[in-house]
């Protein structure tokens, strides 16, 4: 042994070395490699879903987005168009109205027109019966002031009968 160097002893501290390095290898080196790669692989998925499901959401929130901007819009229009149907309903009840207001009035006049000829006729008719009841005195030869007191009562009595039909 030159220089004190036992060869068989580096030999089996080598293959101690060799042998220490396999142990470590298969107990502890790879179980914790393995335990790494999963762990990494399961952070990987999550994180794909994490990105899938924002993705998913964006496209969500775009489309609720556009449904919201589409339903303003028909509210809008729907409100126009109620406003649209309110004018419409309200001038065709003002044009009703106006219509019966034209109706109401026009009977009214004819009703009117009717009672005045009426009263025209009546009167007509009483007239005729005064002037024949003063020309019935005077050919009964009464006495001319009689006649003109008796025909001077029966026009106040006329008088006071169409005072009576007016009220």
């Amino acid at each position: 042994m030159p220089l004190g160097l036992n060869f068989t002893q580096i030999f089996l501290h080598l293959f101690n070395f060799l042998l220490l390095f396999a142990i470590l290898y298969f107990l502890l080196y790879k179980p914790v490699k393995d335990f790494m790669e999963k762990r990494a692989k399961t952070y990987r998925d999550l994180d794909n879903e994490t990105r899938t499901n924002l993705k998913e959401s964006e496209e969500t929130k775009a489309l609720y987005d556009s449904k919201i901007a589409n339903a303003d819009s028909e509210i809008s229009q729907m409100k126009q168009k109620s406003h649209q149907d309110i004018e419409k309903n309200r001038e065709a009840q003002i044009k009703a109205a106006k219509d019966e207001a034209e109706r109401i009035i026009k009977e009214a006049k004819d009703e009117a027109v009717r009672e005045k000829e009426r009263i025209m006729e009546e009167a007509q008719t009483e007239i005729s019966e005064m002037v024949a009841d003063a020309t019935e005195k005077l050919a009964l030869k009464a006495t001319s002031s009689e006649a003109f007191d008796q025909f001077l009562n029966a026009v106040d009595l006329a008088e006071e009968r169409g005072s009576k039909h007016e009220q």
